[in-house]
């Protein structure tokens, strides 16, 4: 292409000396407007595909490389698609090779011309041709790989779901080339990942076994880069083939069997290594699976001696790119000794512990760092403890390191190894090296220093004096988050002195005229809160706290004085003295610049004349202890910093001994007070249901004054969960007694359903006169079917259904406008003894059964949220959790979620819950009336959950255009909630 395409090195030569965007961009539109002059054909020029016949085969490759050229820097090409396919079609390697580059870049799958290629590009993929380049022809190979390296970059889910069994079909053929296999692999690898349902594992895992036992390495590597892509999706459909994987790194370890082109730095294909040993990560269980498999054994004791093997024989090399090569397949190894865990053999673990103490003290950086992280995974196994903490003075050394990445990895180490018998000593170590930390890793240091602190501390006032200590040493990296804790821990543990400790301490951090804006924070909120604990101590009045805390006011920032305004207010109301000192301040601050300040300014100076002394009282009063989150806002933080898959995380979400002993005393009298609570909630709830399961018709006199016999008390709580769960499930009992069984099918598309009801005889005798009588609704069509006799109206009709056998109601149901209440139904029969039996029940077609749900954005959500606001609109209640159920937490809060999702059929908005006890989604109520343009009328509606795990309780809101709609939603979320 550079001896021939002039033209093509010129214009890149033009726009590599464009002195500015402007000239660029008017060079480049100059050639797009000669391109395209050069595209167009009329008359006879202009071919079926729409390609132009008189350009020659040089004219058109330059121009279509221009094109790309162009489209690499950004500018728009939106032509020149027809020249493109025409070379692809074409039968010249030189054309079909620009033609396939162009063709990944310029085109998308969903392009309407892409159909016009695909039969090309099958062909290309699948005939076979000549093996040598012949007449500048393109071998099989040759056009097979230009194919599916287009098919990989080309996005499109209907060109992946046409083109995807050609391509497993070239990477199975025998006929197919080491490359063309390698490149096949990859190909369908990249299809998977954007369409991971397309390769089915139970199919597809004999033909990878085939592919594993390919002798080429290069066909082995990218076969192993497929097997962990799918492998990662579905672990357990490839678990037979853990064989095949270590039967071949016992080929390269054990017996160095590798083509001479495969060694790298006599390291026999590392990259295959490595692939081998992260595919076995994926399987931890493989040596405590417990099954008496001869062949499964031998595989075991092999990848035992493999892994051995690379932990014994791995040693620091003069060669870099060998001993990069060497440690990178240790580090696997080590990094699945890890994943194994206790299960794995002892001497191993012990084994990686000694190497790991040796390669964190080496002087490579690179080896180092990779030793310390890779020993922070290793610390997170029991019985590690003891022989980590060998090496913790190594560690510390290693965080005075010149790299800095270096240093954040001994943080981590340290983070991870710390336990109650150390925790003092490393973090007394890590405060004294924080006064020398450079500002890169402050903050982090800061932020784990907290959390071990209050992880491990044996005795809080211990911690309250870490955090000050880091407050004055590097205060502008100690985040709100961590003071906020430190006031929430001290509200939350009113037992000892804790919290008068707490507040002589801060008083005494604040009374120098420079002290840090945070430390006035933490003072302003304690003293607010329990200055009154040490009021009668000396020199800690309330006049004294108030002098203290007033003389940072010049130099504190607007939300330091908010704070500052609030603890004046709750000092003036405990303190006479106080109060000519406080109200100069509120005076002042009535015309401040800052809103916050300004409103509680205003309501503070004014509340005692608003309200009596005992509402001031109560209003100014202490706080309540803070709800106890399962995950702190410091370890949400530090999951935020470093991911999931951090060993810091990993170690902060599990609580220690002493975390647990703070709250076991905390927990029980809050279990206590949940149960009392729940418990009246549940008797209240029982009085007061939302939706019942039984009709307004009640059983009463007869035909001929007979009396009736009706629901026994006794039935109606089982039938009203029965009732609540068919609200939201496709199937289930609707009522049972010893006679009669009724059961309920139901199905819905749109405004439309099909319910099926079953009448079961249970009884030892048939049921006579047996009849289902539906009431007509105002907002339901109803089409009724039944078993002959069974929809008569007479009391003499009827059908009779013998003994173990069913009676059947079809009802086909359409939506005509939003309701809030169950059609009613009544089953009336006769026993052979005379006895008239009636039931007063009600179908489970509830307004969420005509739900589409609906996905929306944050922003989307939120804006119909708010614009949905007003009485008529919105519909909200309170409900308890069910007493003797598990605790309000992460798990409860995915089986509301499913609620909303699958029962109610709300799509899920995610990101627009504030907090992760919230749960919101959207839908749409479907009917079948027309509008006066003869569209269905819809309704929109919203939901939201929100949990308060401390009181056990949940809040349900509904917004809809239609006040029905809103009460029918929060009637059956409400219900559903309670069976969660």
């Amino acid at each position: 292409m550079s001896s021939q395409a002039r033209g093509l090195q010129n214009f890149i030569s033009d726009l590599r000396n464009a002195k500015s965007k402007e000239e660029e961009q008017k060079r480049v539109d100059k050639e797009l407007a000669n391109i395209r002059k050069k595209f167009t054909a009329t008359g006879k020029q202009l071919a079926e595909d729409g390609s132009n016949n008189s350009l020659n085969s040089y004219s058109r490759k330059k121009y279509v490389w221009k094109l790309v050229y162009i489209h690499v820097l950004g500018y728009d090409v939106d032509f020149g698609h027809a020249e493109v396919l025409a070379l692809v079609r074409s039968t010249k390697y030189s054309e079909k090779h620009v033609g396939y580059t162009a063709l990944s870049l310029l085109l998308r799958g969903d392009d309407p011309m892409m159909n016009s290629i695909l039969n090309t590009i099958r062909k290309d993929l699948t005939t076979l041709g000549p093996t040598s380049a012949k007449n500048n022809a393109p071998t099989t190979d040759t056009a097979q790989s230009l194919a599916l390296c287009s098919i990989a970059n080309i996005t499109g889910l209907e060109l992946i779901q046409t083109l995807h069994s050609e391509v497993q079909h070239t990477l199975m053929a025998k006929s197919s080339t080491p490359c063309v296999k390698k490149k096949a692999a990859l190909c369908l690898l990249r299809l998977v990942r954007t369409s991971p349902k397309l390769v089915s594992g139970k199919e597809f895992v004999a033909q990878m076994a085939q592919l594993l036992q390919d002798k080429h390495l290069g066909v082995l590597t990218s076969s192993m880069s497929l097997l962990y892509g799918l492998a990662t999706q579905n672990p357990s459909e490839y678990q037979s083939l853990i064989p095949y994987a270590v039967h071949i790194l016992g080929l390269l370890v054990l017996k160095k069997a590798c083509a001479r082109e495969y060694l790298y730095y006599r390291t026999p294909s590392p990259w295959l290594q490595i692939k081998l040993l992260k595919f076995l990560q994926l399987y931890p269980q493989i040596l405590s699976t417990g099954q008496e498999n001869d062949g499964q054994d031998q595989s075991i004791a092999q990848l035992v001696s493999v892994v051995s093997k690379i932990l014994t024989e791995t040693d620091v090399s003069d060669s870099i790119n060998k001993s990069n090569a060497d440690h990178a397949v240790l580090f696997e190894a080590v990094n699945l000794i890890v994943t194994w865990g206790s299960s794995g053999p002892a001497q191993l673990r012990e084994g990686a512990m000694k190497l790991l103490g040796k390669f964190i003290s080496v002087r490579e950086p690179n080896i180092r760092y990779l030793g310390l992280l890779t020993m922070a995974k290793l610390a997170q196994l029991e019985g590690t403890a003891d022989s980590i903490k060998k090496h913790q003075a190594t560690v510390l050394v290693s965080l005075k390191d010149a790299d800095i990445s270096v240093r954040r990895r001994a943080l981590d180490l340290l983070f991870v190894m710390c336990d109650t018998d150390n925790a003092e000593r490393i973090v007394d170590e890590l405060v004294a090296h924080l006064v020398l930390a450079d500002a890169a890793i402050r903050e982090e240091m800061v932020l784990k220093i907290a959390i071990l602190a209050e992880k491990y501390a044996t005795d809080l006032r211990w911690y309250v004096d870490t955090i000050l200590k880091l407050i004055s040493i590097s205060g502008d990296h100690v985040s709100d988050a961590i003071w906020h804790r430190v006031v929430q821990i001290v509200t939350n543990h009113p037992q000892g002195d804790l919290q008068a400790y707490t507040a002589a301490t801060l008083l005494v951090a604040a009374s120098p005229r420079r002290c840090h804006e945070t430390a006035v924070r933490v003072a302003a909120y304690v003293l607010g809160e329990f200055g009154f604990l040490v009021a009668e101590r000396p020199g800690m009045s309330g006049e004294e706290q108030f002098r203290i805390l007033h003389q940072h006011w010049a130099t504190s920032d607007a939300t330091t004085r908010a704070i500052l305004v609030s603890t004046y207010a709750k000092l003036a109301n405990l303190y006479e003295e106080c109060r000519p000192l406080v109200a100069p301040v509120f005076a002042r601050c009535k015309n401040s610049v800052d809103v916050e300040i300004q409103q509680r300014s205003a309501e503070y100076a004014a509340m005692r004349e608003a309200f009596s002394p005992e509402a001031v009282e109560d209003l100014l009063r202490e706080m309540p202890p803070f709800e106890d989150k399962k995950q702190s806002a410091l370890e949400q933080r530090l999951r935020e910093k470093e991911g999931e898959d951090s060993a810091a995380v990993a170690k902060a979400i599990r609580p220690s001994a002493a975390q647990r002993q703070r709250q076991q005393q905390s927990q029980a009298a809050a279990r206590a007070a949940e149960e009392v609570a729940a418990q009246q909630a549940a008797e209240q709830n029982a009085r007061n249901d939302p939706i019942s399961p039984i009709s307004d018709g009640s059983p009463g006199a007869g035909p001929l004054d007979r009396p009736t016999v009706g629901i026994p008390k006794d039935v109606i709580p089982a039938m009203r969960k029965a009732f609540s769960n068919l609200c939201t499930s496709p199937s289930g009992v609707l009522f049972e007694n010893s006679l009669l069984q009724v059961g309920v099918k139901h199905e819905y598309v749109g405004a439309q359903g099909r319910i099926s009801v079953f009448f079961g005889n249970l009884s030892k005798a048939p049921l006579l006169h047996f009849r289902a009588v539906v009431d007509d609704q105002d907002h339901l069509k109803i089409q009724k079917q039944g078993t002959q006799g069974l929809l008569d109206d007479s009391d003499d009709g009827g059908c009779t259904v013998a003994v173990r056998t069913q009676a059947k109601l079809l009802l086909l149901v359409e939506v005509t406008a939003p309701f809030d209440d169950a059609p009613a139904m009544r089953v009336i029969f006769e026993t052979e003894e005379g006895e008239l039996h009636e039931y007063p029940l009600r179908l489970p077609i509830v307004a969420t059964c005509f739900m589409e749900p609906v996905t929306l954005e944050p922003g989307a959500f939120m804006q119909r949220w708010r614009s949905l606001e007003g009485q008529d609109r919105e519909c909200q209640e309170v409900v308890k959790a069910p007493p003797n159920v598990p605790a309000i937490d992460e798990e409860y809060m995915k089986r509301i979620a499913n609620i909303i999702t699958d029962g109610l059929k709300f799509g899920r908005c995610q990101g627009c819950d504030p907090t992760p006890w919230t749960v919101s989604g959207a839908a749409t109520f479907r009917t079948g009336s027309k509008d006066a343009n003869g569209n269905n009328i819809n309704v929109g509606c919203l939901v939201r959950v929100e949990a308060n795990p401390q009181a056990g309780a949940f809040r349900v809101t509904t917004r809809t255009l239609h006040p029905l709609c809103s009460k029918a939603v929060k009637n059956v979320a409400l219900v559903s909630i309670k069976l969660a």
